[in-house]
């Protein structure tokens, strides 16, 4: 698989950063908060990666907009008394990161995740300098529309074929699917070996350092 690809697209959470028990526990707690019946960790970290506000149709099907705009906001207060720093990222990441960027991999990230949380992240975590471009999904359609893909493969000019997106998600690898791209799944988050097995990428890592080993 080597010189295979130009671009590498990164998921964020539980690709990059391990905060998928910390997403589980804001959507529960905003749930709680909110009067609804709280979701068990699976159904919560199957919506991982999806927009917050389609994580929460997903959750609570049949909500009203008013119903889901306090659910969002329950769950971002919940989540932004939390800072993000460089111990949230899975071990080797930063030096993944570096050794890729020496090999000449472009380098993007494709996040369910709004831009001001995405910024946040990338600032307390300390890895702003390492992506040429990066999406989220109140800048474009959610996962799995293969939207984020398209958008970030024509401002590099890198073809779909020379492109891979890395994630840990179901909604990751459907995303890659639409977008006529291939995957890498990493079963250190949101969704199991099976889940990921379901929909083809070429290779399912325990963990997404391992990826050096490949590229």
């Amino acid at each position: 698989m080597k010189e295979r690809f130009d671009l590498i697209i990164f998921d964020w959470d539980g690709t990059l950063v391990d905060s998928i028990d910390w997403i589980t526990h804001c959507l529960k707690k905003a749930a709680s908060l909110q009067g609804f019946n709280i979701p068990d960790d699976q159904a919560a970290r199957d919506t991982i990666g999806l927009s917050i506000q389609k994580a929460m149709t997903k959750l609570f099907p049949g909500i009203n907009q008013n119903i889901q705009d306090q659910m969002t906001e329950s769950y971002r207060q919940e989540y932004f008394s939390k800072q993000m720093t460089e111990d949230d990222l899975f071990a080797g990441i930063n030096e993944m990161l570096i050794s890729l960027k020496q090999m000449d991999y472009q380098l993007a990230i494709a996040t369910g995740k709004n831009r001001s949380g995405l910024d946040k992240a990338l600032h307390g975590t300390g890895l702003n300098d390492f992506f040429h471009i990066t999406r989220c999904a109140d800048e474009t359609a959610s996962k799995p529309s293969p939207n984020m893909l398209e958008e970030i493969i024509e401002e590099t000019g890198i073809s779909r074929e020379r492109t891979v997106m890395i994630g840990d998600s179901v909604h990751d690898l459907k995303m890659a699917s639409n977008a006529g791209m291939a995957s890498i799944a990493v079963s250190c988050g949101a969704n199991s070996v099976e889940q990921l097995e379901l929909h083809n990428p070429l290779l399912i890592l325990q963990q997404t350092t391992t990826v050096l080993d490949i590229l």
